[in-house]
């Protein structure tokens, strides 16, 4: 199955937009939000072979398009990202 590739624009610290791709989005119930999991368009693959990872949350508008991004403030929030990122690697490893 085929997952459509969808981008997102980003402002970096010092003001210039980034190309990301969205590799994820999920809800949580437990904080009210909606998070995306996302990295750079191009970005470099570390030794490792693993491109770094960006989470941020976001509130959907009110006509489905995407919300602003916020960052993630909470430990507790951070660990459910986590979680989430490891189930993704978890059946990404199962379907190779």
């Amino acid at each position: 199955m085929e997952q459509e590739q969808r981008h997102i624009t980003i402002v970096d610290e010092s003001g210039n937009e980034q190309l990301c791709e969205v590799l994820h989005t999920f809800e949580s119930e437990e904080f009210g939000k909606s998070y995306v999991l996302y990295s750079l368009v191009g970005a470099e693959e570390d030794a490792d072979g693993q491109v770094e990872i960006f989470a941020s949350s976001f509130t959907p508008s009110e006509n489905g398009e995407d919300g602003e991004l916020e960052p993630i403030e909470t430990e507790a929030e951070w660990d459910l990202i986590e979680d989430v990122l490891n189930a993704l690697e978890d059946e990404l490893d199962d379907e190779e």
